[in-house]
């Protein structure tokens, strides 16, 4: 929307088409935008015919950007950290946006705020090269907030690409990816979906009232946990539930109450993988399924049994 008030400014009378265009998004999306802005008192008019477009009212102008230091701070490091949220803006946005925000400020502000920028250092890992775009995430989440429903095109991991009509309950950020989670008409289930394998998406004027108390990271969350990987794990740990939760998010298994402990159940790809983490945790536990699970966690005793009975490097057993 700020982009599309900047057009405004700088090249007033574009028509819808052209908006939309430059914009990339589609000409609803520019009618929305025009409605939002005059709701926020920036009068906004749209002509008709040959010569119609978008336009400010003659003689309005935009008032200056004033920031205070906390606040100036607060965009900056938005802006910086928002690299590694995953999204396809590019370093390109980034930088004409702290460039547009840098220009309007006080000198001393400004060089206090650049240094920000140079030296701060962020330890999160940066999204991959599986990216969705800026316009279908702002797209999904004008369709979250308004409860329409959306048609998506969608590329599943195997490559498969189909059609999907869904009803959006929230929108969720997790380890690096975007994720939609909402009522899935194809499969009549509630499902997640990866926001960066959504082609393309329209919002719709079907209204739909989301069920009470929905909670779209706790979905999101359990759907992760229940990824059809090769293995089916189940396993009781000798601590409580509350311990356990501690230690192991929910993305990674379900874990519930058991008269022993907490049980967790769970999904793998490898069981050497899980036999890891289970030892790592430190704490008594059962395996319940599968047997080869306990094969796994056999193994690796051995292996670490081995270690630590190996001799430091350079030095050699005494003869007995």
């Amino acid at each position: 929307m700020l982009a599309f008030l900047e057009l405004l400014q700088a090249r007033p009378g574009l028509t819808g088409p052209e908006i939309a265009a430059r914009l990339e998004v589609g000409e609803r999306t520019v009618r929305r935008y025009a409605v939002r802005l005059s709701e926020l008192g920036v009068p906004v008019e749209a002509g008709r015919g040959r010569y119609g477009g978008y336009r400010l009212t003659p003689g309005y102008k935009l008032p200056p950007l004033m920031l205070t230091d906390d606040e100036a701070t607060a965009v900056v490091l938005g802006l910086l950290s928002g690299r590694r949220t995953g999204l396809a803006v590019g370093e390109t946005a980034t930088e004409s946006a702290l460039a547009k925000i840098q220009r309007v400020l006080p000198k001393d502000l400004r060089e206090r705020v650049g240094a920000v920028e140079e030296i701060v250092a962020l330890t999160a890992r940066a999204a991959g090269n599986h990216r969705p775009s800026a316009a279908a995430l702002l797209t999904l989440a004008e369709s979250v907030r308004r409860r329409r429903r959306v048609r998506l095109a969608y590329r599943s991991f195997s490559g498969a690409d189909s059609e999907r009509e869904l009803d959006p309950y929230g929108l969720v950020f997790h380890s690096g990816r975007w994720y939609l989670t909402g009522h899935d008409h194809r499969s009549g289930e509630v499902r997640t979906f990866r926001v960066d394998r959504v082609a393309s998406v329209d919002v719709t004027e079907t209204a739909f009232s989301p069920p009470g108390r929905f909670d779209p990271v706790g979905h999101v969350l359990e759907s992760l946990a229940g990824v059809p990987y090769r293995h089916e794990v189940e396993v009781v740990l000798a601590v409580t539930p509350e311990e356990a939760r501690l230690r192991i998010p929910a993305s990674v298994a379900a874990l519930s109450p058991d008269e022993r402990g907490t049980r967790m159940t769970a999904r793998a790809e490898r069981l050497d993988g899980m036999a890891q983490m289970l030892a790592g945790l430190g704490w008594s536990f059962t395996v319940i399924r599968p047997d080869e699970l306990r094969d796994e966690v056999r193994a690796l005793a051995r292996r670490l049994l081995v270690y630590a009975e190996a001799p430091e490097a350079g030095s050699s057993r005494p003869d007995e």
